[in-house]
């Protein structure tokens, strides 16, 4: 297995997106992003090139009955997180309902913050409250660059 991406630069890469104003289907820092464009615009800035390009989705696709493609890509690209609780620099991966799959994402700042991007707040800082933690699906890592191997 891969390693992963050290925490520290995978939460300080986040926080360089505070601020950038929420847009769907951006992934560009400072001028919009939602929450996979965060997480996409990170694995630039950390990993390299994308590997795929995400097909374009409505702001409720999950609830479309789309497939799970946030999963799915996770697992394609990502580290899963090994059993535990959220620690800095997690990937997480969050159901909107209950049952239903992940469709939102964010990255954890430490076991009880993250940073995500959503409608009306842009790229934001908050803590992982129980209603997130109730949600939260999935924990992935971003793998280390060639830079770093």
């Amino acid at each position: 297995m891969a390693d992963a991406m050290a925490p520290e630069r995978v939460v300080a890469a986040a926080r360089g997106w505070l601020g950038t104003p929420y847009r769907h289907q951006a992934s560009l820092r400072g001028a919009g992003a939602d929450c996979l464009g965060l997480v996409r615009g990170l694995w630039r800035e950390l990993v390299g090139p994308e590997p795929e390009t995400p097909p374009p989705y409505a702001r409720s696709w999950a609830e479309d009955g789309a497939p799970d493609l946030l999963a799915q890509a996770a697992g394609r690209w990502l580290i899963p997180a090994s059993p535990g609780e959220i620690a800095a620099g997690d990937v997480l991966l969050f159901r909107l309902k209950p049952g239903g799959p992940p469709r939102h994402a964010g990255v954890a700042c430490g076991p009880d913050r993250m940073i995500h991007a959503y409608d009306g707040h842009g790229v934001v800082e908050t803590p992982i409250a129980p209603a997130w933690r109730r949600r939260l699906a999935a924990r992935f890592r971003f793998p280390a660059s060639s830079f770093d191997i």
